[in-house]
């Protein structure tokens, strides 16, 4: 991907979480322990899907290619947050930081996308399951999951583009730990609307679109849920669809509050505070919800260790 702009800036600098002095090391061990059990989490759950067979159905494919998402998405920008908390100054060069917002706006979108195919294979299990193995057939799973990523960059080329035309002539500051948009908007000494419109359409259309395609998988499996008349039958269904609403009330509620802050005149900060659980406490918490509620990865893990141990 060339990176070409008009800016007399080259590098921009990070201006972190925090700037007391007290907290910064404190944080520093904070958010590496973060990593590490986000990285841990989401590498024995991809681990656990490919070693064991009967983990090997389209609810698990989506599963794996969530924690490949979260995954990528916490490599992205949080070795560049450690450094924020032990270097004096986190400088990150200007094709650097487009490409951090690329791959940033890359696995945001395809996550969305992803636990959308993720409500509607619910729907397709609980209230059509003599089709479900024909509907959800592993060519439509691979599909779906093409389409995700597909849909993910051109939202990303589109974000990344807008903002590559943006001239930064002044202050090289951002105000955040990593190249988001709404931060580098406040840096440009060139006009923002454009950017901002383009923004609001792909961000709405985005959310609107998985939101009501979610929201009606939902509506169809409680309606489903009603006329099931054993007790058995509703707490099976429930439990398949609870991590799953976790997850999305997570990721879209943190992710609308920040953005909903960070949109606000003189609300970045607190936008910069929200966005933390976003990007970092929402992919640490996916493997943990998935393998702590789900009998089958359960089962799986105790496989997988019993044939370490021997």
């Amino acid at each position: 991907m060339a990176v070409e702009n008009d800016s007399s800036v080259t590098e921009f600098i990070f201006m972190g979480l925090t700037d007391q002095p007290e907290l910064q090391l404190p944080l520093f061990f904070l958010f590496l322990v973060n990593y590490m059990i986000t990285m841990v989490g989401n590498l024995s759950l991809i681990n656990l899907i490919c070693l064991n067979s009967h983990l090997h159905t389209p609810m698990y494919f989506f599963l794996l290619n969530l924690s490949f998402i979260d995954l990528c998405y916490s490599f992205v920008f949080t070795p560049k947050m450690l450094m924020s908390f032990i270097s004096e100054r986190n400088i990150i060069s200007f094709p650097g930081c487009m490409t951090q917002l690329f791959f940033f706006c890359f696995f945001v979108n395809s996550e969305c996308y992803v636990l959308t195919a993720m409500a509607y294979d619910r729907y397709v299990a609980i209230c059509k399951p003599l089709l479900y193995t024909v509907t959800m057939s592993p060519q439509i799973c691979s599909l779906m999951m093409f389409g995700s990523y597909i849909m993910g960059f051109a939202g990303a080329m589109v974000h990344t583009g807008c903002t590559m035309r943006l001239i930064f002539c002044d202050s090289n500051f951002i105000n955040h730990y990593m190249c988001d948009i709404f931060p580098l908007l406040q840096l440009s000494c060139s006009s923002t609307y454009a950017n901002e419109l383009v923004m609001s359409i792909t961000v709405g259309t985005v959310v609107i679109v998985s939101s009501i395609i979610i929201l009606l998988s939902y509506a169809l499996i409680l309606f489903n849920i009603f006329h099931l008349s054993s007790a058995k039958g509703w707490s099976k269904a429930i439990s398949t669809c609870g991590s799953h609403i976790i997850t999305v009330g997570l990721f879209y509620g943190f992710g609308l509050l920040t953005h909903v802050k960070s949109s606000s005149d003189g609300s970045m900060g607190q936008g910069k505070l929200l966005s933390v659980f976003y990007t970092n406490v929402v992919p640490m918490l996916n493997p943990l919800i998935y393998s702590l509620r789900n009998k089958d990865v359960k089962l799986a893990l105790k496989k997988t260790l019993k044939k370490i141990t021997n």
